[in-house]
């Protein structure tokens, strides 16, 4: 009795194990991005990397501002990324839900996922949306 049981469960939890999918654009030209899609794949990510020669105006067209602009914006769960946002801090958006419409990591720290083997040392995250900027995570 036990074995269907235990069979119910994983059809019902399988969904919830699902890789979140994520939209990666970057330039074609940008090793880092191509090196932060990688470091989200190993931590369990679906990623898709879209070429685009022109990612400040997809990530501006987005809501995110001039002096918040990174290399690569990407779309993960109904929210805008932008930058080399660890993926811990994108786990707890995912966790969280809040009513915003992304992050951003400006810049390109040296010690961001993507730059870095793994992130260390303190990053600053910002959230973005309708009620303006603001401290995400600061780690």
């Amino acid at each position: 009795m036990k074995k269907p049981t235990l069979a119910i469960l994983a059809l019902i939890a399988t969904p919830a194990l699902a890789a979140e999918p994520v939209t990666v654009y970057r330039d074609p030209s940008c090793g880092c991005c191509s090196l932060w899609a990688e470091y989200m794949e190993d931590r369990g990510y679906d990623v898709e990397i879209v070429d685009d020669t022109n990612v400040a105006r997809r990530a501006m067209a987005a809501g995110v501002p001039e002096q918040g602009l990174s290399c690569h914006h990407s779309k993960i769960g109904g929210y805008e990324v932008h930058g080399h946002v660890p993926e811990e801090v994108i786990a707890r958006l995912l966790t969280e839900r809040p009513a915003i419409t992304g992050l951003i990591l400006p810049g390109m720290p040296q010690n961001s996922p993507g730059m870095a083997r793994e992130k260390y040392g303190t990053l600053k995250v910002y959230s973005y949306g309708p009620e303006g900027i603001e401290v995400f995570s600061n780690e």
